[in-house]
């Protein structure tokens, strides 16, 4: 007998996963439904556009259901499930050569938050992402989005272990400046003193 909607909905994803893995395709479904949105949120912040990321989020799935036996319960469902969309990712970004990790990306203009209008926008990580370099933003979404490390990281870019290092330093570093709360001396009031 198979379990029902509500008993999958409370199950724990390691409980799911070993549904799954005896062809359970209820209990996979559940995972879909916990994790899509976190998936195809990382792809859009390491650059994807809202179709590009749901169909590469539907494609990180269908390898995660094709490959659930492997699955061991090292790390959260989730964690692995985003590492295969962010490989799947950088496949497709490799394959359509849209970017060089090596090449510096030009600082972009001033953009939304910059000075006294875009304060609102001060917290907003995916606006945050968006400023900084194509390198810098999948490197860092990969390492801190996708769970990699800068070994794994750059194993899957093809790329120089210095580099990506590089591209995550700068990249944290402009998101912290970002992301920081403005000190009071910051604002207009500091013009009275």
């Amino acid at each position: 007998m198979a379990p029902s909607p509500h008993t999958l909905a409370s199950a724990h994803d390691l409980d799911l996963v070993a549904l799954a893995v005896t062809g359970g395709r209820d209990a996979f479904g559940e995972l879909v439904r916990r994790h899509g949105s976190a998936v195809r949120g990382l792809m859009r912040r390491m650059g994807a556009d809202p179709a590009l990321a749901d169909d590469l989020a539907q494609d990180a799935f269908l390898a995660a259901f094709e490959q659930i036996a492997d699955f061991r319960g090292e790390g959260t469902f989730q964690a692995w499930v985003k590492r295969i969309a962010a490989r799947l990712y950088i496949r497709r970004w490799r394959r359509d050569s849209r970017l060089d990790l090596v090449a510096e990306t030009p600082e972009p203009e001033n953009g939304p938050g910059a000075g006294e209008a875009g304060a609102a926008d001060r917290l907003d990580l995916d606006d945050a992402l968006r400023t900084l370099s194509a390198p810098e933003r999948v490197c860092v979404s990969l390492c801190y989005g996708g769970g990699l490390s800068h070994v794994e990281a750059a194993h899957a870019l093809n790329a120089p272990l210095g580099t990506v290092k590089s591209h995550v330093k700068r990249g944290l570093d402009k998101l912290r400046a970002r992301m920081a709360p403005r000190s009071s001396l910051e604002g207009p009031e500091s013009a009275h003193v």
